[in-house]
């Protein structure tokens, strides 16, 4: 039995429309129950193109006050990595966030917990560390136990900023937020969330999208995969992978 759900598209808009509509269906239930909910955002190219479409989404279905779109304030919002720029940093996942989805939702800022960038990783992922245990439930080991954590993969297999190549003592790393040094893709700091956190939890859903990918993607997909993505489904019992591309 497969450990992944492989759901594909024709194009990224209608990727994105369909991500964004079952997000909001995961937040109206979850606020239905009275219950807070804790998502971890990813950034990348179909970041944008998402998050325009859980605003229009939202707006098309009245969610907050008549003259505002909004979501719910039981939705914690964190990060599944972020490059250590400032928060206006074009490269910055925050900043991506902050312009197309929390400015127009106008999202409060007790509601919105980002990586600091501006300093050093390894400053950057204790703080993020301690705010996160905070916020979201924990289980026995210590590990925060997030609703959904969102992921792209990048055409080398990488998620959040987890690369191919890594050595086993930080694949099985327990730090919840750890800092990476190096990366092979630019800008060279990072700050991440560890594969023992995307491990428990609840749902990961991993958004594949532009050309060039279909190939890393069949591999990630194998049961004896190498890449990040294939640890992340090794890891769960259950991944959801949307794409923007039919596997030949």
């Amino acid at each position: 039995m497969k450990n992944f759900e492989l759901i594909s598209f024709a194009t990224a808009d209608e990727l994105a429309r369909a991500v964004a509509g079952a997000w909001l269906d995961e937040i109206e239930a979850a606020n239905r129950a009275g219950k807070s909910y804790c998502v971890a955002l990813s950034g990348g190219r179909i970041a944008q193109k998402f998050f325009v479409s859980v605003v229009e989404q939202a707006r098309a279905r009245k969610m907050g006050d008549s003259d505002t779109p909004s979501l719910p304030s039981n939705v914690h919002f964190f990060w599944a990595d972020e490059r250590c720029v400032p928060p206006d940093d074009a490269e910055s996942n925050f900043a991506i966030a902050r312009k197309f989805l929390f400015a127009p939702l106008k999202i409060a800022d007790a509601q919105i917990h980002r990586i600091r960038g501006e300093d050093s990783p390894e400053a950057a992922a204790k703080a993020a560390s301690a705010e996160i245990s905070k916020i979201s439930p924990v289980n026995e080991a210590g590990q925060p136990v997030l609703d959904l954590i969102f992921l792209g993969m990048g055409e080398d297999g990488h998620v959040a900023s987890l690369f191919p190549g890594e050595p086993d003592v930080l694949i099985s790393d327990r730090a919840i937020y750890r800092a990476v040094k190096n990366s092979p893709k630019p800008p060279p700091n990072r700050v991440t969330l560890g594969y023992a956190v995307i491990a428990v939890a609840k749902q990961v859903w991993v958004l594949v999208s532009g050309t060039g990918k279909e190939a890393t993607l069949r591999e990630s997909l194998i049961s004896k995969g190498r890449t990040p993505l294939a640890r992340v489904t090794q890891f769960k019992t259950h991944t959801k992978i949307f794409s923007d591309f039919l596997l030949s």
